[in-house]
């Protein structure tokens, strides 16, 4: 794990089933995630993920190369732009990508993550810190 080191590349897809299931698990059930007639009323383009999926689903490139969850102990973002999931069996692609920074003053090492849909970022400074 040295800094500039790149993590292998992570793609999600994200239907509308995967929607539905995760608002019953986090009990956010705002129609904007599952509602198009809502969402489009409200000025979405359509139905969009929940951020903290979006989220999580990004951190999956850190656990998955770690290859032991507890090493991760913290993360975390802003979100800068919705992810818009189509009324299809493919849904969204969420691509991530990741690179090792540098060590931290307390012996954590820092990963700085993009992740994007359609081309465009849309978490802000995705970070995760981990142990070595």
């Amino acid at each position: 794990m040295n800094p500039g080191d790149e993590l292998p590349p992570l793609e999600v897809r994200v239907t509308r089933e995967q929607l539905v299931r995760y608002a019953g698990a986090s009990l956010d059930f705002n129609p904007i995630h599952w509602n198009e007639r809502f969402a489009t009323r409200v000025g979405l383009p359509d139905v969009i993920a929940h951020g903290m999926l979006t989220m999580a689903l990004a951190g999956r490139i850190v656990t998955d190369w770690l290859g032991d969850p507890s090493r991760l102990v913290d993360f975390s973002t802003r979100f800068t732009r919705p992810v818009v999931v189509p009324d299809s069996t493919e849904g969204a692609l969420i691509e991530v990508t990741g690179k090792v920074g540098p060590p931290t003053d307390d012996g954590l090492t820092r990963i700085d993550l993009t992740v994007k849909f359609e081309g465009k970022t849309v978490l802000g400074k995705p970070q995760a810190l981990v142990r070595p």
